[in-house]
């Protein structure tokens, strides 16, 4: 098979879902659908947390930009496919496919960091709750963000400029409805061993290591719930906490607050 270098490669195709032109306008009606519900979904929350102050909470924050986060990794699939199936065209460029490329890992990188964050906003206010405004502090949160979006922005670009130095086949067809680094790598003809080791170490850095940290997480959070005494046993060694919410109104937060304060 004759092997072409990356500076003679044009264009790839996508072979997309299936070849069958009957169940072309169900998939672009169901793929559009899911596209506006995801974009518009996402649009409510941004804007729910962007006008009501009582939603200015790390939590939130980082909510706002899982769901910002979302809408772009939409934005730079879904559209491509409903113009290929549209236009029956299953051509992409090549320049065009390693932007592609690189969006989707930077996006999908961010999307388990921001994932990870939440659980330890989590924990944080379920383990630690009386320091929970002094260790999710806005500048940390912020600080938190930014940094998972250069380093997700940094490794995609560089398993991008990594496509560049491979040599590829004359058949350049990709059996999936968007550009996928692994694929890509299966399409070369030069030795790729460094570029497969190279996905798998980066696969566990930006996605073992905060699932481990998810799962740690939720533990630390149910052992912590597991060791909280029932409603009442924590009121009996406190009379005046009791009395204090017999003489003013008194969540279920609050009193669980007071319990945990004087615990």
């Amino acid at each position: 098979m004759e092997a072409i270098n990356q500076t003679a490669v044009s264009e790839f195709l996508l072979l997309g879902l299936t070849d069958d032109s009957e169940l072309q306008p169900l998939i672009f009606s169901l793929f559009l659908s899911m596209y506006l519900v995801t974009v518009l979904g996402n649009l409510l929350i941004i804007l729910a947390i962007s006008s009501d102050s009582h939603l200015h909470t790390p939590m939130s924050f980082f909510l706002f930009n899982l769901s910002f986060t979302d809408i772009c990794t939409s934005t730079t699939i879904i559209p491509k496919l409903l113009m290929n199936i549209k236009t029956q065209n299953q051509a992409i460029t090549y320049k065009g496919c390693l932007t592609q490329v690189g969006f989707v890992l930077a996006l999908a990188f961010l999307e388990n960091f921001l994932l990870a964050m939440m659980t330890y906003d989590h924990y944080v206010a379920i383990c630690h709750p009386l320091s929970y405004t002094v260790i999710m502090n806005p500048h940390l949160c912020v600080f938190l963000v930014v940094l998972s979006l250069l380093v997700s922005m940094l490794d995609a670009l560089f398993h991008s400029l990594m496509v560049f130095h491979l040599s590829f086949t004359t058949v350049l067809e990709i059996p999936h409805f968007f550009c996928e680094l692994a694929q890509i790598i299966k399409l070369a003809c030069s030795d790729t061993f460094l570029d497969t080791i190279l996905i798998y170490v980066s696969a566990f850095i930006f996605a073992g290591v905060p699932l481990c940290g998810i799962i740690f997480s939720y533990f630390c959070i149910m052992s912590s719930v597991l060791r909280i005494p029932s409603l009442e046993e924590s009121i009996k060694p406190f009379p005046h906490v009791a009395l204090m919410c017999l003489l003013s109104p008194c969540s279920m937060e609050q009193l669980l607050g007071y319990t945990l304060a004087l615990r």
